[in-house]
């Protein structure tokens, strides 16, 4: 799909948008929903976020925007750094791109780039929504972010590879759709050339 830096950064950007909302909606209200009304006593879990003053990160309570936000950046930067060029790679370390149907190949990039990034957001989220007023324990932080991988790893796997992927690369033609075009009208010329 991308076929230079500046198209993996959208395609990266646009994935990284969709999916923090997911993730943050999933973890909010999937995954911690239930606690937080019956802590706060409220009948939604956005009046129960509202209630106790935002989303408990780093031992404060920040607004969800911010969350929002704070994800968004890790997820960005580990995206562009670590997520996209080691999935590519692992890819093509099980399937040869050229030989193989560009469907089993996106999907096995897809596969290895939950592999990465779920344990890896995850170990941050760990940090992040570490309950600092008890005091630090390592032990407790391998817990947690043994807790989060094992939540978000379905969640990351069937989301990605069956509606955030579809989505994000429908949306990555739609704007690109003159670069993409130019380059079939390319390859079919080179073809129909003689050699």
């Amino acid at each position: 799909m991308p076929r230079n830096q500046f198209q993996r950064m959208i395609f990266a950007l646009i994935t990284v948008v969709i999916t923090v909302h997911a993730y943050v909606f999933y973890s909010l209200y999937v995954v911690n929903g239930n606690t937080l009304m019956e802590v706060n006593g409220a009948n939604s879990v956005l009046s129960a976020i509202n209630k106790q003053g935002g989303v408990l990160m780093c031992g404060r309570f920040v607004p969800i925007w911010a969350v929002v936000l704070i994800e968004f950046a890790f997820a960005y930067l580990l995206e562009n750094i670590l997520g996209s060029p080691l999935s590519f790679r692992l890819a093509c370390k099980v399937f040869d791109p050229i030989k193989t149907h560009p469907v089993i190949f996106e999907s096995a990039i897809i596969c290895a780039t939950v592999g990465i990034m779920c344990p890896a957001m995850s170990l941050i989220a760990a940090f992040l929504y570490y309950p600092y007023y008890t005091g630090f324990n390592f032990a407790a932080l391998l817990a947690n972010w043994l807790k989060l991988v094992c939540y978000n790893f379905p969640f990351a796997f069937f989301t990605q590879l069956f509606f955030i992927q579809p989505l994000v690369r429908t949306v990555f033609k739609l704007i690109f759709a003159k670069d993409i075009s130019s380059r079939a009208l390319t390859a079919d010329n080179s073809e129909k050339s003689p050699a």
